[in-house]
């Protein structure tokens, strides 16, 4: 059986990184799919493992040969999901993240209506801009222009389908995992994986 495609969106700082780093951890059958960007490489980065960085001319080629399954523009910088790579994994029966914004959410959502989407928040305005300043890698007016962009981000968590509240942690890395258990244990999913039981029992014989 295919995996599922789930989208995981976020403000910066709201933490969405870390969560979904030890979600991976915890859960051989979950994969992220690794986004294309533009944008340039951060200390401590790895091409083909954090993002495949790409210049704007081969990005654009890549726009137009329609290899992306979704693509938009943020903080001035281009990011894109590949459509091969996405579908190889869940084909392989894995449960593929994408780690979008709204914007990429909204296009996948037109294109596969049944992903599954989970917005992560912080619990605060004040925490939010505490992490942001926390890293210590971004110039004061980055961290401004930030939180406005996350404010406006935020104001799209209705389109989403589960919303998770990052105050603790440990609380809000369970709550993710509970997103993806349920998703596994649904009628059409445990009909596929127990074929055989479910015949067995129900079998008069």
């Amino acid at each position: 059986m295919n995996g599922s495609l789930y989208i995981v969106s976020a403000p910066s700082g709201a933490g969405k990184t870390s969560l979904v780093s030890k979600l991976l951890e915890l859960d051989s059958k979950i994969k992220v799919s690794v986004s294309s960007t533009t944008r340039p490489k951060r200390p401590g980065e790895q091409g083909g493992v954090n993002y495949h960085f790409l210049t704007v001319e081969d990005f654009q080629k890549q726009i137009e040969t329609f290899e992306f399954l979704e693509h938009a523009k943020v903080f001035d910088n281009h990011y894109g999901t590949s459509k091969t790579a996405v579908d190889n994994l869940r084909n392989a029966g894995k449960d593929v993240i994408l780690e979008i914004d709204w914007q990429g959410a909204q296009q996948i959502r037109h294109q596969i209506p049944d992903a599954i989407s989970i917005f992560i928040l912080p619990p605060s305005k004040e925490e939010l801009l505490r992490r942001l300043t926390g890293r210590g890698t971004d110039s004061e007016e980055v961290i401004t222009r930030r939180m406005q962009d996350s404010v406006s981000e935020m104001s799209h968590y209705n389109e989403f389908d589960y919303i998770v509240i990052n105050n603790n942690f440990d609380l809000a890395l369970k709550q993710l995992q509970s997103i993806f258990m349920a998703g596994r244990l649904t009628k059409a999913s445990q009909v596929v994986y127990h074929k055989v039981l479910i015949d067995t029992l129900i079998s008069k014989d």
